[in-house]
């Protein structure tokens, strides 16, 4: 068995725009005193973090027959076999090839992704969709286990 898991964090170039909203808060704080502008710094750069953090906290397994990705449990008996999308087609598969139907892990900031056909008759869902930084271990990682 193959183990499998990615954590598909934020870049570093938004954890300088949280910096700018902390700074950008202050700025707007500075009228009212230097112990507002203070807070405002700290807050609202805080706020930044944390919603920045979060964003970037989804994570990506292949643990106990199971494929995790965020919130989402999928039994590998239900999936058909992982198709690797290189930027272009994982682009193609967020926009005009898309099916509204479909479980998507997106992350614009993640270029490739692999996309996995949902086999069990009774789910309504068609495929699922991960946008992830490693697609070939990924799709190597499922049909390992599943083999």
């Amino acid at each position: 068995m193959q183990p499998y898991e990615e954590r598909l964090t934020a870049p570093r170039s938004w954890w300088f725009i949280a910096v700018l909203a902390g700074i950008a808060m202050a700025l707007i704080l500075l009228p009212l005193g230097t112990l507002p502008m203070l807070g405002g710094l700290i807050g609202g750069g805080a706020l930044a973090a944390v919603a920045v953090s979060s964003y970037g906290s989804v994570r990506i397994r292949v643990v106990g027959g199971a494929l995790v990705a965020g919130d989402a449990r999928i039994p590998l008996e239900a999936l058909g076999a992982p198709e690797v999308l290189d930027a272009e087609e994982a682009r193609a598969w967020r926009t005009h090839k898309a099916d509204t139907r479909a479980f998507m892990l997106l992350r614009g900031y993640v270029p490739t992704a692999v996309r996995i056909e949902v086999t069990d008759p009774a789910d309504p869902t068609p495929y699922v969709y991960l946008s992830t930084r490693h697609p070939e271990l990924l799709a190597a990682a499922l049909t390992a286990v599943r083999a």
